[in-house]
């Protein structure tokens, strides 16, 4: 069985490799493995999300990205709208996403987002124990979860199982 750690590396490499817009800074002509990049100032390209970055880092290029802060207050707002054992729906790659974002950020800014963040996933945490403890997972529920949350509750659910097992033995 691919381990947790291992199955969110698969998700943000794929992450990664999925298509982003960047506006070149100016005019460039680069081959980078294999893929060639080509454009004038101010021109936008949709490219790899890993050559994005490269070439963000290196200023020869901005990306055009959803602003994850925006994304994480709204998440924020809907969780705390959510009944107290009802979770709002999170994009799969939700915390991929906002992780990557974050480290574009100045560590003020960075030292706030993760404040957000750890009151979220405290607040989700909570809901995803109690959920897992009492049920197994459905496909209505499967939708709301993160890939980090799904493998958690997947967990949190076995466990429970097997506790009751040891307790209760295989009763009929």
């Amino acid at each position: 069985m691919i381990e947790a750690q291992d199955m969110v590396k698969v998700h943000a490499t794929g992450y990664n490799l999925e298509e982003v817009k960047m506006i070149l800074n100016h005019d460039i002509k680069l081959n980078i493995s294999g893929i060639e990049i080509e454009g004038k100032q101010g021109e936008i390209l949709n490219v790899p999300r890993w050559i994005a970055q490269v070439l963000e880092s290196e200023k020869h290029a901005k990306i055009e990205d959803t602003d994850m802060v925006v994304e994480l207050k709204q998440a924020m707002v809907k969780e705390n709208v959510q009944g107290e054992f009802e979770l709002a729906t999170l994009d799969p790659h939700f915390y991929i996403r906002l992780k990557s974002y974050m480290k574009t950020l100045p560590q003020q800014d960075f030292d706030k987002v993760e404040s957000m963040l750890n009151t979220l996933v405290r607040k989700r945490q909570g809901k995803i124990v109690h959920l897992a403890d009492s049920s197994k997972l459905t496909a209505n529920l499967s939708q709301k979860l993160t890939i980090e949350e799904r493998l958690f509750y997947e967990n949190i659910y076995k466990n429970a199982t097997d506790f009751r097992k040891q307790i209760l033995g295989d009763t009929k």
